[in-house]
Formats: structure tokens, C-alpha cells, sequence
């Protein structure tokens, strides 16, 4: 199995002179996600047909494919029961995710991005990073232009290490839903190149701290402009949101 990242001298700090160079990041979370069914091919395509340059998406690791879903469980998002890593593959890929829609693999968002767009990954579920990793490193070798249009998140700490310790030229972005302790201490550690961030917790002191440690900031979920230039004038290089249409422009 071979892995990104094994250069010598390979790292965030390399890596964060390119991550995102853009004034004012939007990601599509999940997708068009406030349009379509989340993090489905529909809500991807109309994403990228909004102008989206970023999109944001989850998987699990079932059977060795990673399957782009965000809840542990299915219930919320399509017809099926159950927990995600509970079920079977072949179960999971025959329920409907709305409008007809399928759960869809992560090879699959990144054929239908094809280089219009970059792509954030969370990782959700345990035992994820090295499947994510493993993956990211055959499309690299396929696709060069993936290689700066990538970051990985997660708010499980465990995981993202791990997947930073097998692919050290991939950004990482820690996920902060709270007054997490010591967070900056663990983007260290973690190889983190920016901290995202939940819109309930974001102020300026917190973002100057941030970008005294050479940290982006980006913040979910946020759906309303005003807002977003609120955020803006307190520094935050970016935002998440369900409504990529209000946000960005489509290219001529």
C-alpha cells in the first residue's frame, strides 16, 4: 500500500503556502446541500453548476469502499434503518438518498468534480484515515492537478492524525464544534493547516489566535451573507454553507 507524503522535507508548512490562496473561501457543504439531497451526485453537480470552487463531503470505510453519507445512522437522509457501518454495502447502495438518488461513492464526487473544483473530505467514521489515504494517493499519481485542491478534516482527533502521519503532503483541518481544550495544541500535533470552525463559537480574539499559529480559519454552517460579511471583517478566510448559489458566481 503506498501513501502520499513520504518526501523528505513534505509537510503542512510546505503545503499551506498553496492550500487555498483564494481572498474568501466557500465550500458547498455536502454539496448544494440546501438545494438537493446532501451529499449526493445531484447535490455535487449543482454545486459545481452554482460556481462553486470548493465542495465538502463525509465518508465512512465500508467493505473497503469509501461511501460519502454524514450520519451514523441512515434514517435522516434516506429510506433505509440502521447504522451506516452496520449494514452492508450492497444494502447501502440500494437505498434511495432522495430523489432517487444513491448513496455515492467518493471516486465517484471526485469523477463528477474532474477538476472544476476542490474537495474537503471529513472523515467520519473509525478506521477511515487509511482507506482515505490509500485512495488519495492512486488519484494523485492519476489525477496532478487533485494535489492542491485537497484538504481532510475530521473532528475525530484520532483519526486525523493517523491520516496525516500516512499522507503528510495532504492539508488537514481540525473540526471545532465547541470550546474544544487545547485545540491549538492539537492542530500542532496534527500537522493542521486550518481549524473549522462552528459558527456559534467563532469571534476575533479566536481567529487572531489562529492566524498567529498560521491557521486558516473557516466557519460552518453559514448560510446568510450578512453574516458571511461579518465573518469577513473579522478575518475568517472562509465559510461552509448549504447555499453555495448565494455565495459564489457562476464562471463564463
Amino acid at each position: 500500500m503506498e501513501y502520499l507524503g513520504r518526501e523528505k522535507g513534505d509537510g503542512p508548512k510546505m503545503k499551506n503556502r498553496t492550500f487555498c490562496k483564494n481572498d474568501f473561501v466557500v465550500f458547498a457543504h455536502r454539496g448544494a446541500g440546501g438545494h438537493e439531497p446532501e451529499n449526493t451526485l445531484r447535490a455535487i453537480g449543482r454545486a459545481l453548476d452554482f460556481g462553486a470552487k470548493w465542495v465538502e463531503v463525509d465518508v465512512y470505510a465500508v467493505e473497503g469502499e469509501l461511501v460519502v453519507i454524514h450520519d451514523r445512522r441512515l434514517e435522516r437522509t434516506t429510506n433505509g434503518t440502521g447504522r451506516v457501518m452496520g449494514r452492508s454495502l450492497a444494502y447501502l447502495r440500494s437505498l434511495d438518498a432522495g430523489k432517487g438518488e444513491r448513496i455515492p461513492f467518493l471516486r465517484e464526487v471526485c469523477e463528477l468534480i474532474e477538476g472544476r473544483a476542490g474537495i474537503n473530505v471529513e472523515l467520519k467514521g473509525p478506521a477511515t484515515a487509511a482507506l482515505l489515504a490509500a485512495y488519495l494517493a492512486s488519484l494523485c499519481r492519476r489525477r496532478s492537478w487533485f494535489r492542491d485542491r485537497l484538504v481532510v478534516s475530521s473532528f475525530d482527533r484520532g483519526e486525523l492524525k493517523r491520516f496525516h502521519e500516512l499522507a503528510r503532503n495532504v492539508p488537514v483541518g481540525l473540526l471545532v464544534d465547541g470550546p474544544l481544550f487545547r485545540w491549538n495544541v492539537f492542530a500542532a500535533s496534527s500537522g493542521a493547516v486550518s481549524v473549522h470552525v462552528n459558527r456559534r463559537f467563532i469571534d476575533a480574539a479566536f481567529v487572531r489566535k489562529a492566524h498567529s499559529r498560521g491557521l486558516k480559519v473557516f466557519v460552518f454552517t453559514v448560510n446568510r451573507p450578512a453574516e458571511a460579511k461579518g465573518l469577513r471583517a473579522i478575518g475568517v478566510d472562509g465559510i461552509f454553507t448549504d447555499f453555495p448559489d448565494r455565495f459564489c458566481r457562476r464562471s463564463s
